[in-house]
């Protein structure tokens, strides 16, 4: 009985330790993977925009269609976003394979290759705008409408709880799956390689097992990302929406590893293997601002900044880190 008494116990303290925790995405949502049981809820039927989400719902209906992933591609006008003027990497009069067409747009959230696979999809755009619609009532997404495959209108909206469904039926994709937890990538572009790196930072940091990620972000969405993660020996799902900035959708996912799947790694231990999160994990001071918390960073880690364009990171030094910060500033719209 004292035993059973002190697990309750123990189960409540570390419930309240977690509802205390000041997330600062709108929605957030944690499940538990294989049993549904939700660790952490805020807002989590709130429909919302949802960005570059939308990508992992148009790679599902791409591999659906079981396409020639060897099929070449050829970017076209068609494809630029005249909707928010993103910009891109993947020029107009490419021609490239399928398989790195699907790559281009889930790992580096490139609206101009989602744009691609919707438009190739058998019988077109709206034969592919049908499928998505089959794909929603399939997987019981009732809060959801997605009317185009890039992410790019606020009119693809969700919610939380929806797009956890949408979250463990792509994660039975491996193509998806690994695809997402790919760090970079080399693709052939006019003869020449180029390398594209994930969106999400916290892929192939040292300390994160994780087995799905998609990130997004327009003007509308804010901040978004969903996660699958493994961390104290819980498999989980999380998804967070509309954060203020980069650096507070990261705070929120460190947050969760750290507070509701209870991972309670030495910070000192973390910091040390993990050198991504240690801007966030060195016990980090927030102040309230425009656009969500400022994160100031303690001495020797990089300093993270909110900015109405997402976060700027100053390195400590290295070409290498400094050229990685450009490339991420300039995909804008993911």
């Amino acid at each position: 009985m004292i035993k059973k008494f002190l697990a309750a116990v123990l189960m409540t303290i570390s419930s309240a330790a977690a509802l205390a925790v000041p997330f600062g995405s709108q929605s957030v949502l944690v499940v538990e993977d294989g049993t549904g049981k939700v660790l952490f809820e805020k807002n989590a039927s709130t429909v919302a925009p949802i960005a570059s989400l939308t990508k992992l719902m148009t790679a599902m209906v791409v591999l659906d269609a079981h396409q020639d992933m060897n099929e070449p591609i050829e970017i076209e006008k068609s494809d630029v976003d005249m909707l928010k003027h993103s910009s891109s990497r993947v020029p107009v009069g490419a021609t490239i394979p399928r398989r790195d067409v699907l790559q281009l747009a889930l790992m580096s959230s490139d609206n101009r290759a989602a744009a691609a696979l919707g438009r190739t999809y058998p019988g077109g755009t709206e034969a592919f705008r049908a499928a998505v619609k089959r794909k929603i009532a399939a997987l019981g997404m009732s809060q959801t409408v997605i009317e185009e495959p890039t992410g790019l209108s606020p009119q693809n909206r969700s919610t939380a709880a929806d797009l956890v469904k949408m979250a463990t039926a792509a994660s039975n994709y491996a193509e998806i799956t690994r695809i997402t937890t790919s760090s970079d990538h080399l693709i052939n572009i006019k003869g020449r390689e180029v390398e594209y790196h994930n969106t999400n930072r916290l892929v192939g940091a040292k300390g994160w097992d994780i087995g799905l990620s998609k990130t997004g972000y327009t003007q509308e969405a804010g901040r978004c990302l969903i996660m699958r993660v493994k961390a104290a020996g819980k498999n989980a799902t999380m998804v967070l929406l509309n954060a203020g900035a980069s650096s507070v959708r990261l705070l929120d996912a460190l947050n969760i590893r750290r507070h509701v799947l209870n991972d309670q790694e030495p910070v000192a231990t973390r910091a040390a293997r993990s050198p991504v999160a240690a801007s966030v994990a060195r016990a980090p001071r927030l102040r309230a601002a425009v656009g969500g918390p400022r994160i100031k960073a303690s001495a020797g880690a990089p300093r993270v900044k909110a900015t109405a364009g997402g976060a700027r990171v100053k390195a400590s030094g290295g070409r290498a880190r400094a050229k990685h910060v450009i490339v991420t500033r300039h995909r804008r719209h993911r």
